[in-house]
Order: C-alpha cells, then sequence, then structure tokens
C-alpha cells in the first residue's frame, strides 16, 4: 500500500464514529464474515443513485481497507439507478488523500483507474447502473448509500443481504467556497467509517 494512503488510515480515528452509527456498520462487518466463511469471498456493491459520489467513494475506501487489514477475498463494486459519470471533485479529494489515477478517455462518462498498492490491481471507476454486466449477480451485499436510492430501489436481484449505510451528500457543496472542505470531510467521514468495518473482521 502506498505510504500516503497508509498514513491517513492510520491517523483515522474509529473511536470518533457514534455508537448508534457503529450499529449499522457492524451489519456489513457481519456481512463480511458470513460471506468469507460461507463463500470464501465477500462482494460488497455500493448503490446510490447517480454512481458518481458517495458509492465510489465507499467502493474504493472499502477496498482500501480490506487491504489495510489484509482481509482477502473482498472485492468492492459501485452502481447506481442512473448514470451519470464520476464527479471530478471525487477524484480531486482522493489524489489530495493518496491516490494516484489515470483516465482512460471517453467523453460523457470517463473510465479511471485508481493506484493505492504497488502490488494489487488498480480500482476500476466509471458511472453505471448496480445490475452492470461488471457487478456481480449474486452472493453479494446491496450497500444503499443514499436515501433515495434505498427508497425508489427496493428490491436489488441477486443480493444476499440488503444494508442501508447513507451519507449525506457532498453534491449540496457544489459550487461554493466549502466545496473542497465538504468532499475532504465526506471522504474521510467513509474512510473510517469503512475502516471500521473492516477492523473488525475475524475470518482473515
Amino acid at each position: 500500500m502506498f505510504l500516503p494512503i497508509k498514513n491517513f488510515l492510520d491517523g483515522l480515528d474509529v473511536d470518533s464514529i457514534p455508537l448508534s452509527r457503529k450499529r449499522e456498520l457492524d451489519q456489513l462487518t457481519n456481512y463480511v464474515n458470513e460471506s468469507l466463511n460461507k463463500h470464501q469471498k465477500a462482494q460488497l456493491t455500493f448503490i446510490c443513485t447517480h454512481n458518481s459520489r458517495r458509492s465510489h467513494l465507499c467502493q474504493i475506501w472499502a477496498q482500501i481497507a480490506a487491504r489495510f487489514y489484509d482481509v482477502p477475498d473482498v472485492h468492492c463494486f459501485s452502481g447506481g439507478t442512473e448514470t451519470t459519470a464520476v464527479y471530478p471533485k471525487v477524484l480531486d479529494t482522493l489524489k489530495i488523500q493518496g491516490l494516484d489515477f489515470t483516465q482512460k478517455k471517453k467523453k460523457d462518462n470517463p473510465k479511471y483507474y485508481l493506484e493505492y498498492s504497488e502490488v494489487m490491481p488498480p480500482i476500476t471507476a466509471f458511472s453505471k447502473l448496480f445490475d452492470h454486466k461488471e457487478n456481480p449477480t449474486e452472493n453479494f451485499v446491496a450497500v444503499m448509500t443514499c436515501d433515495h436510492a434505498s427508497e425508489n430501489c427496493p428490491f436489488i436481484p441477486g443480493a444476499e443481504k440488503r444494508v442501508g449505510i447513507t451519507y449525506l451528500d457532498p453534491k449540496v457543496s457544489d459550487s461554493t467556497p466549502e466545496q473542497e472542505a465538504v468532499y475532504e470531510e465526506r471522504s474521510t467521514q467513509i474512510a473510517t467509517e469503512m475502516k471500521y468495518v473492516f477492523s473488525n473482521v475475524t475470518t482473515r
């Protein structure tokens, strides 16, 4: 793992997470433990409406947190109920926090490859529907990261379990002086919570 990312994760305080929130996150930890025991792998699909901000941050930090704690055979994905594009400020924020990325040229919906380790493959990020062919169709948990997607997509075909772990949308800060701080705050919150999730995985 790149040293800047390791240092960033080392500095995150999981004790700052409220107990009520930890109970929500424990649902995801429990699924990972159960799936590793049952399937010898765990597949997590993070879902929000546009697959442009929160679901990508969750996918990326969950994958990195699994590596941080040496939890094997964890595969993280994301999708939406609509297709748009990864919002550029998400990538700018992740770069500040230690990731490198390259972009495959495509006008409307670029595909990004995010590097976080010298030995692990890059994380691929682009906007897609939750049932896109690159996402799992069975033996996965559907993690709803926004209320709108949760309310408008009550059934996720193939999901073994559905978990609601929602986040405030950093989009509210777009085109304001607070944008950079809000995106960093949301990314840090998600990274901290994914660190908590995988710190409690017992099957390694």
